[in-house]
């Protein structure tokens, strides 16, 4: 079969002996879910950078041999294409850039086994309190561990228990026995929100997540770290037990607080926003947004809020108030005399 043109700045990637064609230079995991390939990984995140802590994104790779003296590729007598020489270890995809001619193999008996050893490593001192869990739903290590994982467990040993409930900051708690040491919060801080304020003390099983000596986690950004956890070891005081994330319906959003119109997530249930989380849009926001942004969920609930339509302070229903303010409109045309008053947190949307 004949290979389609490559186009400007795009390189082929032989991903499973089927090409395709992605940015040159790309990170391996953008460039594999570019493919439509999913990559299961925690330290990773495109807007930080590489750590390379979790090791679950490891793949083989694999590049074709060439004939030292003319630099052509060595062809392969039987078939008649390139001989590709395999690493003899699995890199992690993370750390890998997309380079002309790399062949990549995703599910292999040695893949497969490298994930689910990296899960059970993963395992071996996390609780085992996924329903009782805030994170349960959307939590990347449930996914995961369904997916990759071995589906039994090999521990005999009584697990390292950590402490519970620590106040990081005045929106965030840390329950330090189900944090899987990625340093996403910790990049943030440090590449993003400019607050360097996190890090890890202690080592080996007791490594812990702790703040600064004289230092809390207090940045107007720092909810953007219970986003980018990939566990339930960071999470927000003012949604944490308050609602399951699958009752909860998404609703696209603006933030009216911003000028620069933050994209949002409303999650809501009957009617009741529980909260606002940022929407991925690289021209506005990024994957960010302040906290003072989130909180506004909580005016929909203010006492003072108008909840019904009032003519001369009396409730009037809605269609009798629109009547009401469509023919008082008509009758002020000529003096143009009509004014209305908006509320300031409206988006320009």
């Amino acid at each position: 079969m004949a290979q389609a043109p490559q186009q400007p700045g795009q390189i082929t990637l032989n991903i499973d002996g089927t090409d395709h064609q992605v940015p040159s230079g790309m990170n391996l995991v953008d460039a594999l879910q570019l493919a439509g390939k999913d990559i299961p990984h925690y330290c990773y995140h495109s807007k930080l950078s590489i750590a390379g802590n979790c090791r679950m994104c490891l793949v083989e790779t694999g590049t074709p041999q060439r004939d030292r003296a003319t630099g052509a590729p060595i062809l392969d007598e039987a078939t008649g294409t390139a001989r590709i020489a395999w690493s003899p270890k699995p890199a992690i995809a993370c750390a890998t850039p997309a380079t002309p001619g790399l062949h990549v193999k995703l599910n292999t008996p040695l893949v497969k086994s490298c994930r689910e050893g990296i899960t059970e490593f993963l395992l071996l001192n996390h609780p085992l309190d996924c329903p009782i869990c805030d994170k349960a739903g959307e939590c990347h290590l449930q996914e995961h561990t369904a997916a990759h994982g071995r589906g039994h467990t090999r521990t005999t040993d009584v697990r390292n228990a950590k402490p519970k409930k620590i106040p990081l900051g005045p929106r965030i708690l840390l329950d330090a026995e189900r944090c899987i040491l990625c340093a996403r919060c910790i990049r943030f801080c440090n590449e993003i929100a400019r607050d360097p304020v996190l890090a890890f003390t202690q080592r080996g099983s007791r490594t812990t997540l702790a703040c600064h000596p004289g230092h809390t986690l207090e940045n107007n950004y720092s909810l953007n770290t219970v986003d980018l956890c990939p566990v339930g070891a960071l999470t927000s005081t003012d949604f944490r037990f308050k609602m399951r994330v699958w009752f909860l319906k998404q609703t696209p959003g603006i933030c009216p607080e911003s000028s620069a119109g933050v994209n949002t997530t409303l999650w809501s249930r009957e009617g009741k926003i529980y909260r606002i989380t940022p929407r991925h849009n690289d021209a506005v926001n990024a994957h960010w947004m302040p906290d003072s942004g989130r909180a506004l969920h909580k005016l929909n609930d203010a006492p003072h809020r108008l909840r019904t339509p009032l003519r001369d302070g009396v409730p009037v229903p809605p269609s009798e108030a629109l009547e009401t303010t469509a023919r008082l409109l008509r009758a002020d045309a000529p003096a143009r005399k009509a004014g209305i008053v908006a509320s300031g947190h409206l988006s320009l949307e």
